[in-house]
């Protein structure tokens, strides 16, 4: 056995050791911990050090690497040159998610449909601790210059969607969201000052939809609408993407805005039944 394999197992026997003999408060504490972990590694896109999963999660060194030997163990993670990366296990999780939600499910033709009319990419995003989650997505067979695929993060504040979805919160959520904002700039037209996002985002609820000009990649711009149940609730939002270079946010909006209202629509039928 290979020196490295030792201390890898060892390090994986004395982190389950520790797991064993904590109580059920601690262990909820662990797996919370150890979550963080994965998705540190799984936001940073690139291989990361136990120096850096460490400081971005918040815990010692010692501590990391016990949390990364596990998820090596279970097969989640595995090491990559100087750092750590994702590994098709991962996959699973997202699959068991689509496959328990009946909105992925129902949705999915309806996209299909909707993209094969306009001729654009067209995704169906849900809001997640006020971040965009995409749940699913039909690219279309012009290939947009932005690497989102199910499962992408995004923030909020920045895109269509994320404003679509930020509208359908309650008022005590919107301000709790933007209590915690911390904007950043992606393009040079991101909008960063909260006062000015929270009025684009009542412009949203007023407004029904909200078009987001290479708010959060230059040369992307992506029209959203709501997708509601019969309460008037908020379920997902679906959008259109399309090449700044050739869709002007005029022609974004006055052609393809009837057929995602209208999408929309046929999705949440089919869930609410």
């Amino acid at each position: 056995m290979e020196p490295d394999e030792k201390r890898s197992q060892a390090g994986f026997a004395q982190a389950r050791t520790n797991l064993s003999n904590s109580d059920p408060g601690s262990s909820v504490k662990a797996l919370d911990r150890g979550l963080k972990v994965l998705a540190a590694i799984s936001d940073a896109g690139r291989p990361s050090s136990v120096s850096e999963i460490a400081l971005a999660v918040g815990m010692t060194r010692t501590a990391a690497r016990r949390f990364i030997l596990t998820l090596e163990h279970l097969g989640y993670v595995a090491s990559q040159g100087q750092g750590y990366v994702l590994q098709p296990r991962v996959l699973e999780l997202g699959e068991a998610y689509l496959s328990s939600q009946p909105l992925a499910a129902a949705a999915h033709p309806h996209l299909k449909e909707l993209a094969a009319a306009v001729a654009e990419t067209v995704s169906l995003t849900v809001l997640h601790q006020g971040l965009v989650t995409y749940v699913d997505r039909v690219q279309a067979s012009r290939i947009l210059s932005i690497n989102i695929v199910v499962g992408s993060r995004v923030p909020a504040y920045a895109t269509a969607t994320g404003r679509v979805l930020l509208a359908g919160l309650e008022e005590a959520a919107l301000v709790s969201y933007f209590s915690a904002l911390q904007a950043q700039c992606y393009t040079a037209n991101t909008e960063t000052d909260a006062g000015e996002i929270r009025k684009k985002v009542f412009e949203a609820r007023d407004q029904g939809w909200f078009l987001a000009d290479q708010q959060f990649r230059s040369g992307i711009r992506s029209l959203a609408v709501p997708v509601k149940d019969g309460r008037g609730a908020t379920l997902a939002a679906i959008n259109i993407s399309a090449s700044a270079s050739r869709v002007t946010a005029e022609d974004l909006k006055n052609q393809y805005l009837e057929p995602l209202r209208q999408t929309a629509e046929e999705i949440a039928a089919a869930v609410t039944g």
